[in-house]
């Protein structure tokens, strides 16, 4: 039950956004083993000015090409699956759509399940 968002600099053509959507979909799923229909995602571009990134923190050398992805999931994932997300995600976006492995910035938020509302104002997992 993923929320995904994904921020990049403006000027990417449509393909490129949708192949970064798929690919980090593909990650969640690959590596969480979510639901392959759970797929809830806003891509958004920003000026330069509106998307601000340090280019050598932590000794990482990006580019003007970077991409952010906030994932908002439910608590629960053991280190060793968060790492498997990050790395099988600069796997597949290094594949398609062509995304260095260092201009991938990703961070998890963990969420409680009862904090989740899909729709027809229900909390669907409150009682799970």
């Amino acid at each position: 039950m993923p929320l995904v968002r994904i921020f990049l600099r403006s000027g990417t053509a449509p393909e490129y956004r949708k192949a970064l959507g798929e690919g980090v979909h593909r990650a969640l799923v690959e590596a969480l083993a979510i639901p392959p229909d759970d797929r809830f995602q806003v891509i958004s571009e920003h000026s330069a000015t509106d998307l601000i990134y340090d280019p050598q923190y932590l000794g990482v050398r990006r580019s003007d090409e970077v991409v952010f992805v906030q994932m908002f999931l439910s608590a629960g994932r053991k280190p060793q699956q968060k790492r498997k997300l990050f790395k099988r995600m600069a796997e597949i976006l290094a594949d398609a759509p062509g995304l260095e492995p260092q201009d991938l910035l990703a961070v998890l938020v963990e969420t409680s399940w009862e904090n989740w509302s899909f729709g027809n104002g229900e909390a669907q997992y409150m009682d799970a």
